[in-house]
């Protein structure tokens, strides 16, 4: 395909049909759509396996391409979950009526058409159109070629049941994989509203530096745990084993552990045979190498500077000692990526600091970041966790996908 044009175009033309679709009607589609993603459990498995074949199994984003039984019905019950949710579009927010007999009223209105570009995650697919429909979005969606098997299902699923209510198809878009076709979805600010890119932080510079449409930046996470010296030792080895072994290839997962160096081979001592059993390979500075390497951790290498500020997206990690609170703060202001930063302590005024001057989209005390999702804070499924200031801020859910729109109602009044 020499031109995404004719697909934009349809995508532009798509926004009235879903407008003039009742909040009964997309939540009876989205019913639909969640139960034929269940019945066709064996054909979505069928294509996956054809794009996980193509993926080696040391690739971390082999994890995050997989669709098994279990987590098409997890897809299925997200769909549903969005379902239940109040549909964010045409809310009251204002209502006035000026000294002139001017009626006024602001109200929540759809984006228009979402523009999507996502690497490695099918479930992407499935959740950003059941949002999309549920606020009245059209989406276009550009995957990963990875996974161009898996999404080429997903969409046509949709598709059918889009059909079947009687809306227009070319609401949910697969763009075409070929990289060639990014730069026109990214100048089409004539037919896409807004850009959200998910995935590596390599996508969103490059979206960032080259779309003429707006951007919402989410994915990239380059997550700290702060472990105080005031910590329970045993709670924050919980702590970070699971922010890290969990499910390593998620924007969530720890990266970094810093640590106080009063409680450094205390907690090292802990974390390192709760580590070993997963593998984690471990890039430490100076004095936790010596730590680790008296307590024999065989995965151990020494860090470098460009271990710091990386997102491992692997059962890899570096450790950090810090001498204290306002080390550990300036390294994270060093290297965070703003999205999920967490601090195990004792110590209330030192918990409440780091929660006020930490700059982030989410900040924990005393739990692992992995639960940064739209999904555990009760929001529905995401389009991705948004790492910047303007419109969204932590999970990109339903709730954001809509602006603002006034309405003034008059008879005959001039200025």
């Amino acid at each position: 395909m020499e031109s995404i044009q004719i697909l934009l175009e349809q995508a532009q033309q798509a926004t009235q049909s879903l407008k003039a679709l009742s909040d009964q009607g997309k939540q009876a589609l989205l019913k639909k759509l969640a139960a034929r993603v269940v019945e066709n459990t064996d054909a979505i498995i069928t294509e996956n396996k054809k794009d996980l074949d193509k993926v080696s199994d040391q690739d971390p984003k082999k994890d995050r391409l997989l669709l098994n039984a279990a987590r098409i019905q997890q897809l299925a019950d997200s769909i549903n979950e969005i379902t239940a949710l109040p549909d964010p579009s045409n809310q009251l927010l204002v209502e006035r009526t000026l000294d002139n007999g001017l009626h006024l009223q602001k109200r929540t209105a759809p984006l228009g058409v979402v523009g999507v570009i996502y690497e490695s995650r099918p479930n992407v697919t499935l959740d950003v159109a059941a949002l999309c429909i549920r606020s009245g979005n059209v989406c276009v969606l550009r995957g990963g070629s990875d996974a161009l098997n898996t999404n080429i299902i997903l969409v046509t699923l949709i598709r059918d049941t889009l059909r079947e209510a009687g809306v227009d198809v070319n609401a949910v878009q697969l763009m075409p994989v070929d990289r060639a076709l990014i730069g026109e979805m990214l100048s089409a600010k004539k037919y896409i509203d807004i850009i959200i890119p998910r995935g590596s932080q390599q996508l969103i510079d490059y979206v960032r530096a080259n779309s003429s449409v707006p951007v919402i930046e989410t994915g990239a996470g380059v997550c700290h745990t702060y472990v105080e010296k005031t910590a329970d030792l045993q709670k924050a080895s919980v702590i970070v084993t699971n922010a890290k072994v969990s499910r390593p290839s998620v924007c969530n997962s720890l990266d970094t552990v810093l640590v106080d160096k009063e409680v450094a081979k205390e907690l090292l001592t802990l974390l390192a045979p709760s580590l070993l059993p997963y593998n984690v390979e471990i890039f430490a500075d100076e004095t936790a190498y010596a730590i680790l390497e008296s307590l024999q951790y065989p995965l151990l290498q020494h860090a470098a500077p460009a271990d710091f500020g990386r997102e491992f997206l692997d059962f890899k990690c570096s450790v950090k000692v810090v001498s204290g609170v306002d080390e550990a703060l300036q390294h994270i202001r060093e290297y965070s990526s703003k999205h999920s930063e967490a601090i195990v302590s004792s110590d209330a005024a030192v918990s409440e600091r780091f929660l006020n001057e930490v700059d982030a989209a989410a900040v924990y005390m005393n739990a692992s970041t992995r639960f940064t999702d739209g999904g555990v804070f009760g929001l529905g499924a995401e389009i991705g966790i948004s790492t910047q200031k303007l419109h969204a801020r932590g999970p990109f859910a339903l709730e954001k996908l809509v602006t603002e729109k006034w309405f003034v109602r008059g008879d005959g009044q001039v200025r």
